[in-house]
């Protein structure tokens, strides 16, 4: 099989080479981009499998380069800070990264994550999947992979799109935390539950799901989520 492609972006020259010399270990190719601008040329040329971006970057910073990524690539987004606040992490989860590490970081800690996203390759449909799923006003083409709601186009990442569809394919079914991060992250991920929150939080935006009435998502207390229309 072809090694996974690794595209880094960050201006740290120490910091690529340093994890370019561990992911290389580990068997994945790797390239480089110092800037937004550049990230975007590269990701667009070599198709990379994951980007690891560096939120502050000289120009395009890597919140707008996230945002230019989704729209035409669907390689998954691991970020990197070097702020520890919350806000910069939800803020990095709600524009489509799938991950996020907190410089410093544990170059061991970083191959781990990557592995862990790339357990689960995007858009394959499991065995028994119906190709189109509706539940009231809403329809999942399993084909297409678009997502509609009373008609109308809904724009989701490929992580909120493979959320939607596990817990669409299984209405009524109470997913625990732990069963979603192994369906979507892999079962080797250890960082933190919030992403999860942060993405099924993103999700419910989407849907126009108000969590304290919800009409898709519903939560179980001290377990997980369920899907179905409320009756």
């Amino acid at each position: 099989m072809t090694a996974p492609v690794i595209l880094i972006v960050d201006d740290e020259k120490r910091l690529r080479e340093l994890v370019e010399q561990y992911l290389i270990q580990a068997g994945f190719r790797v390239f480089q981009a110092t800037d937004g601008v550049t990230a975007l040329t590269q990701a667009r040329m070599l198709h990379p499998d994951l980007i690891i971006l560096d939120l502050m970057l000289p120009g395009l910073d890597g919140f707008e380069v996230c945002r230019h990524l989704h729209t035409f690539s669907d390689a998954y987004i691991l970020m990197l800070t070097a702020r520890a606040e919350e806000v910069d992490r939800i803020s990095g989860l709600e524009i489509g990264a799938d991950d996020y590490l907190v410089k410093p970081f544990s170059p061991r800690e970083l191959v781990a994550r990557i592995r862990a996203l790339l357990r689960r390759p995007r858009h394959i449909m499991d065995k028994g999947t119906p190709r189109t799923i509706t539940v009231g006003p809403l329809s999942i083409d399993c084909d297409a992979h678009t997502v509609t709601l009373d008609g109308e186009a809904i724009n989701l990442t490929p992580l909120e799109y493979r959320l939607l569809t596990i817990l669409a394919t299984a209405p009524g079914r109470v997913f625990s935390r732990a069963q979603l991060l192994d369906h979507v992250w892999g079962n080797d991920y250890f960082g933190d539950e919030h992403v999860l929150e942060v993405h099924i939080a993103n999700l419910r935006k989407k849907l126009g799901d108000d969590p304290a009435r919800p009409r898709f998502i519903f939560t179980v207390r001290s377990i997980g989520y369920r899907f179905g229309a409320r009756p």
